[in-house]
Formats: structure tokens, C-alpha cells, sequence
């Protein structure tokens, strides 16, 4: 059991979860990880940065409710606090997206720090929260630099199939630039491996071959292939409201007491 304890800085926690391949259950670990902290006790903020929204969708923010959206926070028309809402999560609340952010890649290249407008919107407006997690779009352009830049650390869900380690390997070329030159501090909290079936043996070497790898940065706990984890976002919701007692939900519940203790070990 992992101990869960509150951590001692009053500063809240940027967690960015990234990786450029899409597919690789980016969002659903945003939504569940929120869910779970939240359900520990944890005030949480989602920024939803991906265009396509699904981390809104996914924690049932109806379309009509994302006029203020992540779009209007890096373009500094609306605070973060002004474009929050809350969700369906006692403790959790997101930025939504909607379908501007599409666009916005092309808009930031023009203005000013273009690489650090969610880092100064969060600096100016996300206090109150514990943790904000950063659901970033699976590539490695302006918008998922943003969220690198303005993070404390950085998530990497990680499937279990064949060229896992290839993708993972550029995000870390990635992150080691980011760290260079735009925010020392960014630091890998963690891998965590996704859709894993005990029953396929390339998912097991995929995780044997993960751990080599990377060693203790791979988290201990493993998301299992869930058919309740995939049907959950079709009803606009986490699986931990879905189906609290599935095998997904109790690997998230555990990811979240794991991402803690981390935690509380990097500010020891």
C-alpha cells in the first residue's frame, strides 16, 4: 500500500501527460489518473490541449459548455479560472477544448512567448488545485510544447505492442531539449504501460523489455486491456464512475497512490 499522506509544498503539482503515438490510451489515463486523485481526496485540474477533445468528452463536458475553452487561455483572451468547469467529479475540474485549438498552432507562432503561454496562464490563475494534468495532443508540435514547458513533470502512457520503445524514445530526446533550454526543472515522473493483456505474450516482453530499459521509471502498476475502460467514454464517462469495481478502475486507483508516493519522494 502506498502511502498517500498530503504532500508538503502548498504550490500545486503540473503533470503533463504526453506521448507523440496516438492510440496509446494518452486521454484515458488524463481522465481516470484525475478521477482517481480526485477520489483520494485531491482537488484536480484537467487542461484539455488536444483538439479533438476527447479528455472534455470523457468527463462529460457538453459541447455548449466549452465556450470558453484552452484555445481562449493560450491566445490570453480568458484566465484559466474564467474557462474551468466543473465535471461530473466532486474535485475535479477541466479547461475544456473545442474545435479553435485546431487552429491554434498556426496563431501561437505569431505571438509572443509562444511556447510558454500555458506555463504564464497557469502561473496567473491555477491556484486552489493540488494537481493539473495537461491531456496533450499526440504529436510533438506548439501545443504539446506548451504543456511540457509549463509542467512539472511529465506522465508517458505507453502501449503494450511492438514499436513502443521507438516512439518513447524520441519523446525523451524531446523532453531532454525542452529541459535545456525552456524549463530545467521538467523531470519524467513516470511510465506507465497501457492496454496490458496477461494473455499475449508480446505484451509481457513489451513490458520485459520497457523495464530494461528505463528501470525504476516505469511505473510498478500496469493498465490492463478493459473492455469497461473502452466502453466508458461512449457514456461520457471515467471508468472509475462507469464500473468503480472493474479491473480498470483498481489499476487506476493504484496508479494514483503510486504517482503520490512518487511525488512525495521528488519533494523529500
Amino acid at each position: 500500500m502506498f502511502d498517500t499522506r498530503p504532500l508538503m509544498n502548498a504550490r500545486n503539482r503540473i503533470l503533463a501527460i504526453a506521448n507523440q503515438k496516438g492510440g496509446v490510451g494518452k486521454t484515458t489515463t488524463a481522465i481516470n489518473l484525475a478521477t482517481a486523485l480526485a477520489a483520494i481526496g485531491k482537488r484536480v485540474l484537467v487542461i484539455d490541449l488536444d483538439p479533438q477533445g476527447n479528455a472534455s468528452t470523457g468527463l462529460g463536458i457538453d459541447q455548449r459548455d466549452r465556450m470558453r475553452s484552452t484555445y481562449q487561455v493560450l491566445i490570453g483572451d480568458v484566465s484559466v479560472e474564467d474557462a474551468a468547469v466543473e465535471s461530473q467529479i466532486p474535485g475535479c475540474d477541466i479547461v475544456p477544448s473545442n474545435i479553435e485549438l485546431s487552429g491554434a498552432e498556426m496563431e501561437l507562432v505569431d505571438l509572443e512567448d509562444r511556447s510558454h503561454r500555458l506555463r504564464k496562464a497557469l502561473g496567473s490563475g491555477a491556484g486552489g488545485y493540488d494537481y493539473v494534468l495537461i491531456d496533450s495532443p499526440p504529436s510533438l508540435g506548439l501545443l504539446t510544447l506548451n504543456a511540457l514547458v509549463a509542467a512539472d513533470a511529465v506522465l508517458v502512457p505507453l502501449q503494450c505492442e511492438f514499436f513502443a520503445l521507438e516512439g518513447l524514445s524520441t519523446l525523451v530526446r524531446t523532453i531532454e531539449r525542452v529541459r535545456a533550454s525552456l524549463n530545467p526543472s521538467l523531470e519524467i515522473q513516470g511510465v506507465v504501460l497501457t492496454m496490458y493483456d496477461r494473455r499475449n505474450n508480446l505484451s509481457g516482453q513489451v513490458a520485459q523489455d520497457v523495464r530494461k530499459f528505463f528501470g525504476d521509471m516505469v511505473y510498478e502498476t500496469m493498465i490492463p486491456r478493459n473492455v469497461r475502460i473502452s466502453e466508458a467514454p461512449s457514456y461520457g464517462k471515467p471508468v472509475l464512475i462507469y464500473d468503480h469495481q472493474c479491473a480498470g478502475s483498481r489499476a487506476y486507483l493504484d496508479l494514483a497512490r503510486e504517482v503520490l508516493y512518487r511525488e512525495r519522494t521528488m519533494a523529500a
